[in-house]
């Protein structure tokens, strides 16, 4: 018996429905949205815990789509290690009610390495031909699936320190994503001669120090959510021409730009451009006489932006 409205959708479902989705297509045209007055994309909300921990709220509004919605997603301390998920909710702008309720964690996945891609494309010299990629996770192969056919890469290394002298299924796994695909037995082997550093890791502390490059490189950043992560130092933010996914927010909620603004005097107008203004050509390019800096935060437009899609899929579905 088909289902009505509101669709709740489980991670497993969800997975099946975004291998049907264009979600870098998706992405490129909902930053344009942005840049078109089109979308309203409003800061996070970080509500914290009394004990410890806390969660986000990442709302987004498509006008166009006539939807708004939010996701959610605790970051939950534990013995064993944090707890984070992450659900998302689609409303309707013209009658106020609920479209869909989606375990967003397939969606935060697969928006983040898109966000990633459309980012390398903007920005990566069209000449690129060495694509790094830090960490190993489910994030980072999606970064590798997306951002795979932008470049003519040479070659893909990858490296994670988890995976140091292991074997088995997961390097397997990793080694199919791509024939380039290199893994690497350290993180100076992988980044050696890099045209584009992608950073894919759950630290909250640096995991490269830009300076460290053989020369000037695309350095790409997600971190995680856990208080002021940030995956390179605050300080090289100095060095480096800096871009983000959008400058009205995220300077306040990465953790290297806050931490940069008050302990180095780095100031937020320093931002060559957003992917809006990247999109629409009103943002510079960086020349690559020092290093690029692109840093993400998850922006809730995109999780709406995917949302949208799904529902769109399950009234196709039904109609």
């Amino acid at each position: 018996m088909p289902s009505t409205p509101p669709y709740l959708i489980h991670q497993a479902e969800a997975a099946q429905l975004l291998a049907r989705i264009d979600v870098v297509q998706a992405m490129r045209e909902m930053f344009r949205s942005l840049a078109r007055g089109q979308a309203v994309q409003p800061a996070q909300q970080l509500v914290e815990f009394p004990d410890g921990g806390d969660f986000i709220n990442y709302l987004g509004v498509l006008a166009e789509q006539r939807v708004y919605g939010v996701k959610t997603s605790p970051y939950i301390p534990g013995e064993h290690g944090a707890i984070v998920t992450a659900w998302t909710l689609l409303m309707s702008m013209d009658n106020g009610q609920p479209l869909l309720l989606c375990d967003a964690g397939e969606l935060t996945t697969a928006r983040t390495a898109a966000t990633t891609a459309v980012a390398v494309d903007a920005l990566a010299p069209t000449t690129a031909k060495r694509l790094t990629v830090i960490g190993s996770g489910p994030v980072a192969r999606a970064h590798v699936r997306y951002a795979q056919g932008l470049r003519d890469w040479q070659s893909i290394r990858l490296y994670s320190p988890s995976l140091v002298g292991k074997h088995g299924v997961e390097l397997l796994q990793l080694q199919q994503l791509d024939p380039r695909m290199q893994l690497c037995a350290s993180q100076a082997d992988a980044c050696a001669d890099a045209d584009v550093v992608m950073l894919c890791t759950s630290s909250a502390s640096p995991v490269l120090d830009p300076g460290e490059l053989h020369k000037p490189a695309l350095i790409t950043s997600i971190s995680t959510n856990a208080p002021r992560a940030h995956e390179v130092p605050p300080a090289s933010l100095a060095q480096m021409d800096v871009y983000c996914d959008y400058r009205a927010t995220t300077p306040a909620s990465a953790g290297e730009m806050r931490l940069a603004s008050e302990q180095h005097l780095w100031d937020r107008a320093l931002i060559r451009g957003d992917l809006a203004e990247l999109l629409d050509q009103s943002a510079p390019l960086p020349d690559y006489r020092r290093p690029v800096f692109f840093r993400s935060i998850g922006l809730g437009l995109e999780d709406v932006a995917l949302a949208h899609a799904l529902h769109q899929l399950k009234q196709a579905a039904e109609g």
